[in-house]
C-alpha cells in the first residue's frame, strides 16, 4: 500500500480517533490518522509545567468503555480514588463505592438513604449503558429485513432489562429519567456536601444547573460504568499512549503536525483529504473525531442539504468548564483529612443549592465567584509526576463560560485563578502561598487547543434533545454523515463525551458494516 492511499483516514488522534483507527486496523484495513497538533491525545494529554507533568485537561478516568478496553487489549495502570465532599465546617464526607461517612469515621445521618439512591442510579445507568456499545436504535419504516430484526432485538433487550428491574424500579426509572437532579437528590437526602457532590456530578462539563431538566440522565451517564473514578499512573498522557500503542501495533500510520485543507468529495462520495502542503491522501472513508459543524466545514457545507446545515449550526455546545493546574512547592494540607483522603477526588460543592447558585452567573456571561471544583493531587499517588518535594493540584472548574462578558482578558484569567485558589483556601489554608506556577485554560483555550466546539468537553451538550437518536441531530445519529464515506467518530456522536472510546469503536464498526471500504 503506497503512503498516500489507505482504506480509511481518521481525523484527530484523540482517544476516539485512535480507537476508530485501531478497530479498523484490527479488521485488516489500512488506516492513516491525521493530527494537527504535534502530540497525540486530544484532551488526554500531559503537559510539562516547571518539570511537573500536569494533566493538561482531563485528569481522571470515569467511563472508559469496557468493550473498548477489551477489544483493544488496553494496558492501563490505574488507582481507584475515593471521593471527598469538602465542607467549610470541617465535616467532610468521604464516598467510597456508594458508601458515605464523615472523614473522621463518624456515621453520616443520610448514609443509608444515599447508598440506596446511589445503588438505584447505578442500576439505572447500567441499563442505559447497554446502548453505548453500538449505534442508537433505528427502524427502517416497516421493512422487516435483517437490519430491522437486529434493531428490534436491541430494543427487546433493553425492554427486558427494564422489566427485570421490577415494577417499582421500572416506574421510578420512567419517572426520573427526564427530571432534574436537584429534586431527585433532595427528595432523598438533606442538602449539604453529600447532596452537592451528587448534583455537581450531574452537571459537570455541561451548560446546566442541577434544577435543569434532564440532569438525572446526565448523572446516570456519569455512573454508566459503575461510578468508579480512577487515576491513571503516569498521568492522562499514559492513557493516550496506550491507545496509540495499540493502533501502531496494528499497523496504523499516525501523522502529527498535519493540517487538513479539506475533505475531497466527488459525486457525493469521499475521495480522501487534501493537506495544507498540497498533498492529497486517498481513501474510501474519512472518519472525523472533530465536532459535527467543524466536520461539515472541512467537507464543505455546500455538500450538505440546508436542513442538515441548520441543525449543525444550532447544536448547543456552550462550554462552561475551565481547567486550572497548580504546581506547589510542597504538599498541601487539607484541614480534617488524612493523607489518603487528601489523595482522593476532592469536590468543592458545598450543597445542591450552592451548585445551582454557581450556575446562575454563567447564564449572563459571568464566571462564578464561588466555582464548583473537582480537584485531585495526583502527585500524592504517583510521585513520578513532579520533582521531589513539589506537588500538582489539578482542578476542573465550573462555571466559566466560553463567551465571557468582556472576553477572556489577562485580568479575567487572573480572576479565575484567584477564585479557584480562594475557594481551595477555605479547606487548605495557606495553599495559595505554596503556588510556584499555574496554568489556566478557559473554554476558549480548550477549543483552540483541541478543536472542541465552544470548548465543550463533550463537543455538544448532553441534553435530552442531543442524545441517542438525535446526537448530534436526527438522521445523522448513526455515524454516517451526509456524504458517502464520511463518518463522525468523536464525542459529538453517540454515546457522547468522556474518555470512553465508544464513539470511535462504534463508528469504525459501522464503517465495516456499511461495506464502504470494499
Amino acid at each position: 500500500m503506497s503512503n498516500n492511499r489507505f482504506d480509511a483516514i481518521v481525523i484527530g488522534a484523540g482517544h476516539n480517533g485512535l480507537t476508530a483507527a485501531a478497530t479498523l486496523a484490527g479488521q485488516g484495513k489500512s488506516v492513516c490518522v491525521l493530527e494537527r497538533d504535534e502530540r497525540i491525545g486530544g484532551m488526554s494529554k500531559t503537559a510539562d509545567l516547571d518539570g511537573a507533568q500536569v494533566p493538561e485537561i482531563a485528569h481522571l478516568l470515569y467511563n472508559l468503555n469496557p468493550s473498548v478496553a477489551k477489544d483493544l487489549g488496553l494496558k492501563l495502570d490505574t488507582r481507584a480514588l475515593q471521593t471527598v465532599a469538602l465542607a467549610a465546617d470541617g465535616n467532610h464526607v468521604v464516598i467510597n463505592d456508594g458508601v458515605a461517612a464523615f472523614a473522621d469515621g463518624r456515621a453520616h445521618p443520610d448514609a443509608q438513604a444515599f447508598s440506596t439512591l446511589y445503588a438505584r442510579m447505578t442500576k439505572f445507568a447500567g441499563l442505559l449503558g447497554q446502548l453505548a456499545d453500538g449505534p442508537p436504535p433505528a427502524l427502517s419504516g416497516g421493512i422487516l429485513d435483517a437490519a430491522t430484526l437486529g434493531e428490534l432485538a436491541k430494543l427487546g433487550k433493553l425492554g427486558w432489562g427494564l422489566k427485570r428491574l421490577g415494577k417499582k424500579d421500572m416506574r421510578e426509572f420512567l419517572r426520573v429519567i427526564l427530571s432534574n437532579a436537584f429534586d431527585l437528590v433532595l427528595d432523598e437526602i438533606s442538602d449539604g456536601p453529600l447532596a452537592g457532590a451528587l448534583t455537581a456530578d450531574a452537571v459537570r462539563g455541561g451548560y446546566a444547573g442541577p434544577r435543569s431538566p434532564g440532569t438525572v440522565f446526565s448523572l446516570m451517564y456519569r455512573l454508566g460504568n459503575g461510578g468508579k473514578v480512577t487515576l491513571p499512573m503516569g498521568g492522562m498522557g499514559a492513557v493516550a499512549n496506550a491507545f496509540e500503542s495499540v493502533a501502531r501495533e496494528r499497523g496504523v500510520d499516525i501523522r502529527t503536525g498535519v493540517q487538513i485543507e479539506r475533505v475531497v468529495i466527488a459525486d457525493d462520495r469521499v475521495q480522501g483529504v487534501l493537506l495544507s502542503d498540497g498533498n492529497t491522501l486517498h481513501a474510501n472513508a474519512v472518519l472525523s473525531s472533530a465536532g459535527a459543524m467543524q466536520t461539515m466545514q472541512i467537507a464543505d457545507v455546500a455538500n450538505f442539504d440546508v436542513e442538515a446545515t441548520r441543525r449543525m449550526r444550532n447544536l448547543r455546545n456552550k462550554g462552561t468548564t475551565a481547567k486550572v493546574n497548580l504546581v506547589l512547592r510542597s504538599a498541601p494540607t487539607f484541614s480534617g483529612l488524612t493523607a489518603e483522603q487528601t489523595a482522593g477526588r476532592l469536590l468543592v460543592a458545598p450543597s445542591a443549592r450552592d451548585v445551582e447558585r454557581a450556575f446562575n452567573p454563567a447564564k449572563y456571561g459571568d464566571m462564578s465567584p464561588a466555582p464548583l471544583i473537582e480537584a485531585v493531587v495526583p502527585s500524592l499517588t504517583d510521585p513520578s509526576l513532579a520533582p521531589a518535594g513539589t506537588h500538582i493540584v489539578s482542578a476542573v472548574v465550573s462555571y466559566a463560560p466560553y463567551a465571557l462578558d468582556g472576553g477572556w482578558t489577562k485580568k479575567a484569567r487572573a480572576q479565575l485563578l484567584e477564585n479557584v485558589i480562594q475557594s481551595l483556601e477555605h479547606y487548605a489554608p495557606g495553599i495559595g502561598a505554596l503556588v510556584a506556577n499555574s496554568q489556566v485554560l478557559t473554554p476558549a483555550d480548550i477549543e483552540a487547543m483541541t478543536g472542541a466546539p465552544g470548548g465543550h468537553w463533550h463537543h455538544a451538550e448532553m441534553g435530552i434533545d442531543q442524545i441517542l437518536t438525535v446526537r448530534p441531530a436526527n438522521l445523522v445519529s448513526r455515524y454516517a454523515f451526509g456524504v458517502g464515506g464520511l463518518y463522525l467518530c468523536g464525542a459529538s456522536a453517540h454515546p457522547g463525551g468522556d474518555v470512553m472510546g465508544a464513539a470511535g469503536r462504534n463508528a469504525a464498526t459501522q464503517v465495516i458494516k456499511d461495506g464502504v471500504l470494499g
